[in-house]
């Protein structure tokens, strides 16, 4: 006899790849408290910006990171 879990999977797997993608989606949101993640995230970009801003950190030009990453990392 199949669990509920495997009837609900089979039942998941007859949807469309984007409808599987959106359930996924849900699903996670419903587990990991997305509100905490994104005010971590704007509390984060608004650092970011604010260390610009302020002239703390330089910027590089996307070739020359990518140039250090390889050279790093090869």
């Amino acid at each position: 006899m199949a669990s509920p879990i495997d009837k609900l999977q089979a039942e998941a797997m007859t949807l469309s790849p984007v409808e599987r993608a959106d359930l996924a989606d849900r699903l996670w949101a419903s587990i990991e408290p997305q509100a905490d993640i994104d005010a971590a995230w704007n509390e984060e970009i608004a650092r970011r910006v604010a260390q610009l801003e302020a002239g703390e950190v330089e910027t590089i030009p996307h070739e020359e990171a990518i140039a250090r990453l390889r050279a790093k990392f090869g």
